[in-house]
């Protein structure tokens, strides 16, 4: 470990700087969601030579297969294991990034990143800040899955997004489908900030659909509408965005017009697409799976009641993770749900 940990070092000075390569095919294959993230690393250590990937069980392909067959294809001087400390892992990438690198890291699950809780905020956000631009530690990328996956009980299963969400300096990214997370994960490597990349777990497998092969990357601080509709606007990023779209189209056989967004960045997030919608609407809801009290979902309601105060037809609703730790048995009735949506859309649209 310590000699892998050496050889990275001593190659670190010898990187220069590579232009990305953009594949010219606009061929494309049917793809689950970790392996387009898979896809997405293989290219980004392709295109520049400074990439590096590590943190626990990496080298062996990750517990999620994610990272699959980089250490035999790019070597593990650039792909390689660390001990299970995540406080050594997001430090070590910080010094990395700070020397011109880009530090793609793996904390195995975003129930174990609270060790490494000090790195990010008090180091990886305020590099830049704190010296005036002349540092920075921009080339730093976390990745962590988070979210519910059926069986995984409190300590396998939380969704802490706004934790860090509070931090200026960091960006906070969470991919809905294969294409998405592709596109996004490229963008984040490649952003000038440390940026923490969370990857829902229940879509790793679940989530099929066509991931062009080439290079290419979607823009961060863009939100997405993916359903219109006149009635009420809902919003969510994730795993929770295929449970809304379910309850949009129930809510479409009684009548009801929703337009469903998706954030895809939650810092900095896209404000002007979310208040145009509710400007359309009169109606919002919020849906995630982090605890109600605290969580992001409070943030996007207030900045929408002080933008569109006199446009909102009735109080902006919030579906959301109960305010318990995440349970296992009782799961099903800790979730926001399919139905817990539709009830909240029919009310709010009836106020």
């Amino acid at each position: 470990m310590a000699s892998s940990l050496a050889r990275s070092l001593k190659k670190i000075s010898s990187h220069a700087s590579s232009p990305w390569r953009y594949f010219s095919t606009s061929s494309s294959s049917s793809l689950n969601l970790y392996s387009a993230i898979n896809q997405a690393l293989h290219i980004a250590m392709d295109s520049d030579p400074r990439t590096y990937v590590f943190g626990e069980d990496v080298g062996f392909g990750g517990v999620f297969r994610c990272t699959t067959g980089l250490a035999d294809r790019f070597g593990k001087d650039r792909v390689f294991n660390t001990p299970l400390c995540e406080q050594g892992i997001v430090g070590f990438a910080i010094g990395l990034a700070a020397m011109g690198n880009r530090a793609v890291v793996e904390i195995q699950f975003a129930d174990y990143i609270f060790p490494a809780f000090d790195q990010i905020v008090n180091e990886a956000a305020k590099f830049r800040y704190r010296s005036g631009n002349q540092f920075n530690c921009g080339g730093l990328t976390i990745r962590t899955p988070y979210g519910a996956v059926g069986h995984g009980g409190h300590y396998h299963s939380q969704s802490p997004e706004a934790f860090f969400c509070h931090v200026p300096g960091l960006k906070v990214v969470i991919p809905r489908s294969p294409k998405q997370a592709k596109g996004l994960l490229l963008s984040s490597i490649r952003d000038p900030n440390p940026v923490l990349f969370f990857e829902p777990k229940w879509l790793y497998r679940l989530s099929v659909e066509e991931v062009p092969e080439h290079d290419y990357m979607l823009p961060l601080s863009e939100a997405e509408v993916i359903r219109e509709g006149s009635d009420i606007t809902l919003v969510g990023w994730g795993a929770q965005l295929s449970v809304m779209e379910q309850a949009c189209i129930d809510a479409e056989k009684d009548g009801i017009s929703c337009e469903l967004i998706d954030l895809k960045t939650l810092i900095p997030w896209d404000k002007e697409t979310v208040e145009a919608s509710v400007r359309k609407t009169g109606r919002l809801l919020i849906s995630h799976e982090a605890p109600i009290t605290g969580g992001f979902g409070a943030e996007i309601s207030a900045s929408i009641v002080e933008r569109c105060f006199l446009r909102l037809e009735a109080p902006v609703s919030r579906v959301c993770g109960l305010d318990t730790p995440f349970p296992l048995v009782f799961e099903p009735f800790y979730l926001p749900t399919k139905n817990k949506i539709l009830d909240a859309i029919k009310s709010t649209v009836n106020y």
